[in-house]
């Protein structure tokens, strides 16, 4: 052997070969310790980052939030997205020291072989590596623009999801759909660029090393006029093949590097961000020591994932309640001196207020929409920007003072329920109690006071219903009432109750004021201020606060404000009337609440419905939702999921997949057929060497022999040279033909998967909406498409790429030595069983990454939703201590991931070492009946060298694509989800311009059902309303009234009778066209991101004028001529900087703008107080006076001025008739509705 000491020892080459094998083996077992040891600590970082980014957001300025500055999806991209890229750079790290180590020993290793052509190699390697930089740091920027518009894309989407009824509706999704897919096209653009560069940077990879090798035996032929010895020949091989790994990573550290540096300056300036008012209660000790966080000795974990961890926080007692002390003399609870306070703005929101909130008493809050109520709640919990004034929270008593600073630090904590709810992902119970302890009868009483019995009697668990964005989807007055329900059992002083009315109805309402506020909260002498639209509980408060445009207009009790300021009293009064009527002639007990009920069982029952049938269709197909993978056998879980990845495929077109394959196939035939042309050349020039040595007898001069074996080696290289560098050549331009391939291949997959999920979804009837969770529709669209865009093609590539190195290498192996095929069947095996272990592993450990990392973001987001609440009721180190638990337990889960990849590359590797171990044995031994040529051996000791690296990349590849496919196999299920028919037998051309023109409405024998599979809900109705008629329908909840109007719309199956509105039946028209002629008001109100106008009027039809009389009808042309911008002002996401009432209005006037002959109102004026609905209800009548208005009514006093009103019961129509008639049928119904309150 070559370049060895000569003691006697190493001279047998068997030795060499077992000293190769332990080399191999102790190599890679420290590489393996060495990446554990990285990712241990790249784990630790990923933990402190997260815990540093949720201390950042429990004190982030609430402006922040609600003005847009921070997004909810900018803090779940760093908490998903720049944690992980720094996590992962840490990995990469130790590489940027120890490859260039690498590649200056393999250069002088070269150089000792080759001499100076060795060099010519190098350099070729060396001037292409900033290429391969210049390529990492292009790619970087592009996969930061592709974030951008994908965050946009979801945005849209998600805008989408929620609005999608209304979309229907007023059958503008279509014009929603385009704007979606044109972000999508500016992504796809830049993942073009993304898939151009990535296949180059591929390239580069692959194509280095050849050109390597190519130009270093070209130069050893020319510099040193033969070519070289198979020993020195193959070890440089081999070593230009080592080379290969630490430019590869070099760039992959560099772009990660960058990435890191980027998520760096992200952090950076989340963290300097505004935080919350500097109040010394603020900075005050966080109520839970620390000793009660620490958990309890000898108590373990067990993650079961069908069940959350029931989060309780050991030895957690909440502020005790204070008993008044005799000292005390000032009874105020809370006081605001001259306070001036803004949202960020240097305008200020509220000005001048000066009130007090009495100790134990009721205080009221009331005032026109957007006057700045709820604004003064937060203010006085310090939530607002302090201009100038103090907040002065009671004393506490002297003992208790240990000086100056300790005034208003321990601010009690302050049960406050928003008026936008706001939920924990956790059971019924865990929302109500959030983490006080358990009082069973305590929580009885508080769920009486806010009669939510009834409700958690439907959930499928009782109160250990999961609810929150990932459990069950509850209508508006559910989770208020849960929200108030929280305010309520909290044992503080202070409750804070923002407009819980709003979603409620008026018998909930009168409950809940009555036995929640009056009964219980008074009865524990707790100090609670409330804001509410409706004036008929003004004579229960002791304190009233009215607020007119950001400051305070009169404070008192009723009492003083009936002597002082009579005409507001008097203004009150009217209204106070009103609502009175209505409370007398609203007839249905409970008539939204039991709507919501109803929403709620009907989407329980269908969703079991739906699943049975799944269950049935799909035995094969495991449901995503009921993970039972323990049950099944791993013999069926360790099957590759053919199928999906053949759809995949065909959707990325069959020329593209052709093309695919057979450039593979070619480029590795290529690679070999180099190494085996090397071999037979560096094996010829030796045969040829000894052979003129043999000829010239001894006798012969030398100098005639050098002749001979000149011109001999020179016409031997003349025949080999040239085919040597057409190899290389085509074995180059394969590289690239194959990397664009796939990566395009990808591309144009990813392409039609989005577009044609996008279509079906959003043509999708409106059931499927009801029956399956937002989230799940929004995973599809936001992680599946992003692993279909970006994951999958790499791991494809790789995939093959690494499979069919490691084919090539066990065919030249088989074929230098055939005996050692032998030895290779059992390794083969041993492979075989090893990977079919790890996948299955892999695939349970990802989950359980995934799993574990669900709870962890949603966490974040709805820490950041819920910020107010949380720091009202001083509960941040709760939640801090819930963030560290889900924090390790998902750093836990992918440590386990990780010791299970580093658990299969160990054994591969071994493995690998072993196949060194036998092709080096085989060679040897039939190298002693000199079978082989040296070159020959040579070549299979290279490859089997190769195949280390290459056979944990198959496993590994392997099961990624199988985690992979999952997400084009979640998307192929919602392919299969029918769509609306859009086409209807008129074409569009047959519809009279001008249709509806009367607003002439037949219903014949009409039956609808919501689902082939449920009860009708309609039953053989008939009824006819004239032109310009005025109609009221009314009727318990359930009996039907909601399904009517969706008939008008065709949005449920109509499968018996007909509508026939102005002599057309509205069945056979095209939904685009019906839908497009009639207006509907709902009643949640729909906001979307843009400007006003886009929300009045998104397909751009209007004049300015029409929208501005739109708008007056509303009440808002004030409102929004105030705006900067007007008509162009913005409207952030779901208009959450207009308050809820505003947003109705603006709902309103979006069906005004549109001026069809026929308005549907469900039920529109929910929230908006009692002086604007008085205007509205005026002007409807003068603005709708030649048009049919159809009133679906929850309160009857809205129709009893209606030309028509339809009774209903349980789907069928009892009475029909005018108001008048109706009222003289003493035993109707609907006098009875009337009669109910009186």
């Amino acid at each position: 052997m070559y370049f060895m000491p000569v003691t006697q020892l190493l001279r047998h080459s068997s030795v060499l070969a077992v000293l190769l094998f332990l080399a191999l083996v102790l190599q890679r077992t420290f590489l393996q310790a060495s990446y554990y040891v990285t990712i241990e600590t790249g784990i630790n970082l990923r933990g402190a980052l997260l815990a540093m980014i949720y201390n950042k957001i429990l004190r982030l300025s609430t402006s922040n939030m609600s003005m847009g500055e921070m997004t909810l999806g900018q803090i779940n991209n760093l908490v998903a997205i720049e944690t992980n890229q720094l996590m992962w750079f840490l990995f990469l790290c130790p590489n940027l020291w120890a490859m260039p180590v690498q590649i200056v020993m393999g250069v002088i290793l070269l150089h000792y072989l080759m001499g100076r052509s060795a060099l010519v190699g190098a350099l070729v390697i060396v001037l292409l590596a900033p290429v391969q930089y210049l390529i990492a740091t292009k790619l970087a920027d592009t996969q930061k623009s592709t974030l951008d518009h994908s965050t946009d894309r979801l945005k849209k989407t998600t805008e989408i999801l929620k609005g999608i009824k209304l979309l229907k509706l007023y059958a503008w999704e279509n014009i929603f759909c385009d704007s979606v897919e044109d972000t999508r096209d500016k992504e796809l653009t830049s993942l073009k660029t993304f898939a151009l560069y990535t296949s180059m940077s591929i390239f580069m990879n692959a194509a280095i090393p050849i050109a390597a090798v190519l130009a270093t035996f070209v130069s050893h032929v020319l510099i040193d006029d033969h070519c070289p010895e198979p020993s020195k020949a193959f070890a440089a091989l081999a070593l230009f093949h080592i080379l290969v790994t630490p430019l590869f990573l070099l760039s992959t550290v560099v772009r990660f590097a960058v990435k890191a540096l980027v998520s760096v300056q992200k952090l950076g300036e989340f963290l300097e961000s505004d935080e919350i008012g500097d109040d010394s209660w603020r900075n005050g000790d966080m109520p839970v020591s620390l000793e009660t966080c620490k958990k309890p000795p000898g108590q373990t974990k067990a993650i079961n994932r069908k069940q959350p961890l029931r989060y309780q926080l050991e030895g957690y007692d909440p502020p005790s309640r204070r008993t008044l002390r005799p000292h005390e003399t000032e009874d105020v609870a809370v006081k605001v001196n001259n306070g001036f306070f803004t949202w960020g703005s240097n305008l200020s929101t509220l000005s001048d207020i000066n009130i007090r909130i009495p100790t134990g008493q009721l205080t009221m809050m009331v005032g026109q929409v957007g006057c700045g109520k709820s604004s003064l709640l937060l203010a006085m919990l310090g939530e607002m920007q302090t201009i100038s004034g103090k907040v002065f929270w009671s004393k506490l008593p002297d003992c208790e003072m240990l000086h100056e600073g300790n005034i208003s630090k321990n601010r009690y904590s302050v049960a406050y329920a928003t008026q936008k709810s706001w939920l924990l992902n956790a059971t019924v119970e865990d929302n109500i109690t959030f983490g006080s302890p358990f009082n069973k009868q305590r929580y009885k009483a508080v769920i009486d006071a806010c009669s939510l019995q009834p409700d958690i009697d439907l959930l499928p668990f009782g109160d250990q219903t999961e609810i929150g964005e990932r459990g069950i989807n509850l209508s508006g007055g559910q989770r208020q009432r849960i929200c108030v329900a929280r305010a309520l059992y909290q044992n503080t002083n202070l409750v804070f109750l923002d407009d819980p009315f709003s979603a409620l109805d008026i018998h909930l309402s009168d409950h809940l004021m009555q036995e929640g506020i009056l009964k219980f909260l008074q009865d524990d002498k707790r100090t609670v201020v409330l804001v509410t639209h409706k004036l008929q509980y003004l004579i229960h408060a002791d304190w009233i606060i009215a607020m007119k445009d950001g400051s305070v207009l009169r404070e008192g009790t009723l009492k003083d404000i009936q002597t002082h300021d009579v005409q507001l009293y008097e203004h009150w009064k009217t209204l106070m009337n009103r609502q009175d009527t209505e409370l007398e002639k609203d007839p249905e007990p409970d008539c939204q609440t039991a709507l919501e009920r109803k929403t709620l069982r009907r989407a329980f029952y269908s969703r079991e419905a739906k699943n049975q049938i799944d269950d049935e269709d799909e035995e094969e197909e495991e449901e995503e939702e009921d993970d039972d993978s323990m049950s099944t056998t791993t013999n069926r879980r360790s099957k590759i999921p053919w199928g999906v990845c053949w759809r995949y495929l065909s959707s990325g077109g069959f020329f593209m997949v052709f093309l695919m394959v057979f450039s593979k196939l070619l480029k590795h035939s290529v690679m070999v057929a180099i190494d085996y042309w090397l071999a037979a050349w560096t094996s010829a020039d030796k045969t040829n060497s000894s052979r003129a040595v043999r000829d010239s007898g001894p006798g012969n001069l030398t100098g005639n022999l050098n002749l001979s074996f000149a011109t001999e080696e020179e016409k031997l290289d003349q025949y080999y040279m040239p085919v040597f560098i057409i190899l290389c050549g085509a074995g180059i331009l394969l590289c690239l033909v194959t990397s664009l391939s796939v990566e395009f291949l990808g591309l144009s997959a990813a392409t039609n998967l989005h577009h044609n999920l996008l279509n079906k979804i959003i043509h999708a009837p409106i059931r499927f909406f009801d029956i399956t969770p937002l989230g799940q529709i929004l995973n599809r669209f936001s992680a599946d498409t992003n692993i279909i865009d970006q994951h999958i093609p790499p791991t494809l590539e790789s995939l093959t790429r690494s499979s069919l190195l490691c084919l090539s290498a066990i065919g030249v192996i088989a074929f230098v030595t055939p005996v050692s095929l032998v030895a290779l069947v059992p390794l083969a095996v041993t492979f075989y069983f090893i990977q079919k272990y790890f996948r299955v592993a892999s695939k349970d450990l990802q989950d359980l990454d995934d799993s574990t990392q669900l709870p962890l973001l949603c966490h974040f987001s709805e820490t950041a939703e819920g910020l107010t609440t949380i720091r009202a009721f001083r509960h941040e180190a709760r939640f801090k201590q819930r963030m560290l638990e889900l924090t390790d337990t998902n750093n836990t889960a992918y440590l386990f991931l990780s010791a299970a990849n580093r658990w299969l590359e160990v054994r591969t590797d071994y493995l690998g070492a072993v196949i060194v171990l036998t092709a080096a044995i085989a060679s040897i031994w039939s190298f002693d009946y000199s079978i082989p040529s040296g070159g020959l051996v040579g070549l299979g000791l290279t490859y089997a060298l190769t195949v280390t690296n290459y056979l944990n990349w198959v496993v590994r590849n392997l099961a990624d694509l199988e985690v992979q496919m999952a997400a084009v196999k979640k998307v192929n299920s919602f392919l299969t989800t029918p769509s609306e028919d859009y086409e209807g037998s008129m074409g569009v051309s047959q519809v009279p311009e001008d249709w509806p023109s009367q607003g002439e409405i037949k219903i014949q024998n009409l039956c609808v059902r919501y689902d082939p599979q449920l009860k009708p809900v309609l039953k053989h109705v008939n009824a006819y309303i004239n032109p310009g008629q005025k109609v009221g329908i009314c009727g318990r909840t359930g009996s039907g009234k909601s399904s009517l109007s969706l008939a008008f719309f065709n949005m449920v199956d109509m499968f018996e009778g007909k509508i026939i509105i102005d002599d057309i039946d509205i069945c056979s028209l095209p939904l685009q066209t019906l839908r497009s002629r009639l207006s509907i008001i709902l009643q949640d109100p729909v906001l979307f991101s843009g400007s006003i106008r886009f929300n009045l009027d998104p397909e751009r039809t209007c004049t300015d004028d029409r929208l501005w009389e739109a708008l007056e009808i509303a009440q808002l042309k004030n409102m929004v001529k105030a705006l900067p911008g007007g008509l162009d002002a913005v409207v952030t996401e779901g208009g959450e900087n207009f308050s809820v009432g505003q947003r109705q209005l603006f709902c309103l006037a979006r069906a005004f703008v549109r001026k069809s002959s026929i308005l549907i109102m469900d039920e529109a004026t929910a929230s908006i107080d009692m002086a604007t609905e008085n205007i509205l209800q005026k002007v409807v009548m003068t603005a709708f006076a030649d048009r049919t208005v159809v009133t679906i009514a929850h309160r009857v006093h809205t129709i009893l001025t209606a030309d028509l009103v339809i009774v209903m019961k349980r789907g069928n129509i009892l009475e029909s008739g005018r108001p008048e008639e109706l009222l003289e049928q003493e035993d109707g119904m609907f006098a009875s509705f009337v009669r109910a309150d009186m």
